[in-house]
């Protein structure tokens, strides 16, 4: 084509010069976070009542930081839910309360102790209350009238969790079934169910420990302190250093020393174990999670101990 010509194909109704730059494609990050804005707006169009679970674990801060920039200027479409066990750490339960005054959030708590207080639910022998979750959630589930619930479960965590899909439908009483999966390809999600019943959604289930510890770096996410090494009053049980604490810890036999650890996931402090560590910043926690070979679970979580099907079992029940 001669230079006339171009000029002239330039000049035609609604052609504004030459072709705009290519446009770079999407980082990892980007594409995960891509991808959880886009179940967070599948659910908002799909579902009438949702509900969000945050408990100011580190996946429960990922999960509600990509939805505010999913919905973003508008405000979050749908509350926030915690499961209180009443053992939680106070360093996490005091972020969870300055996140949700910051943004402006709706938070609904279900107390596990008002469950036991009531004789609903009875403490355990080992003082964990984690497995005793599960009734007050789904209380909450049917008091809510909520038909999706956000969770920030990640399939590298844990086998059972491997084999959940984004949507995972639950029935009347809450429980999992692994033979009702249904095909995901595409991103197209099945959110269809009969009354009753609802769908645990997760927007993470993508990620892992280092995509999500690499994003909270990205976006300069503030986290509890606990996540990084200082100095702590642990005692050893079971081969995992525990916190102190009016749950029940720790016994004559397990004296109480002083070490520099921190968390690699939280939870109930009764099965919640540190770690050594020595890690105080994002990138250092970022080393060391890429030199690790045991999942966080795995490291440091009592409860998925219990036998090899622990959280599965847990899941059928109508645990997350």
């Amino acid at each position: 084509m001669t230079a006339a010509a171009r000029a002239a194909v330039n000049d035609l109704p609604g052609r504004i010069g030459p072709p705009p730059p290519a446009v770079p494609p999407l980082t990892h990050l980007e594409m995960l976070e891509t991808e959880a804005a886009h179940i967070f707006r599948e659910v908002a169009g799909e579902f009438d009542r949702s509900t969000m679970l945050f408990s100011g674990g580190k996946d429960s801060i990922v999960m509600l930081h990509v939805a505010l920039k999913a919905f973003a200027p508008a405000r979050l479409p749908f509350p926030l839910l915690h499961v209180d066990t009443g053992h939680n750490f106070p360093e996490v339960i005091a972020y969870r309360d300055r996140v949700v005054a910051q943004h402006g959030l709706h938070l609904d708590v279900a107390s596990v102790q008002s469950y036991i207080d009531n004789g609903t639910l009875r403490e355990r022998p080992d003082g964990t209350r984690n497995p005793l979750q599960t009734l007050p959630l789904l209380d909450a589930i049917r008091d809510g009238r909520f038909d999706a619930v956000f969770g920030g479960g990640r399939r590298d965590e844990e086998k059972a969790r491997a084999k959940e899909r984004v949507f995972s439908l639950r029935d009347e009483f809450g429980a999992w079934d692994p033979r009702r999966q249904r095909p995901e390809l595409w991103q197209l999600y099945n959110g269809r169910h009969q009354p009753g019943e609802h769908v645990r959604v997760f927007p993470l289930s993508n990620w892992t420990e280092l995509d999500v510890w690499q994003y909270i770096e990205q976006e300069g996410i503030e986290l509890p302190a606990i996540y990084f090494a200082h100095r702590r009053s642990v005692f050893q049980r079971d081969g995992m250093w525990l916190s102190p604490g009016e749950w029940g810890g720790p016994q004559d036999s397990e004296p109480v020393c002083e070490r520099q650890v921190r968390y690699r996931t939280v939870g109930d402090m009764s099965c919640t174990g540190a770690i050594d560590s020595s890690a105080s910043t994002v990138a250092a926690v970022i080393a060391e999670i890429a030199a690790s070979r045991i999942t966080e679970r795995g490291a440091s979580r009592a409860d998925d101990r219990l036998s090899e099907a622990a959280m599965e079992d847990r899941k059928r029940e109508g645990y997350f």
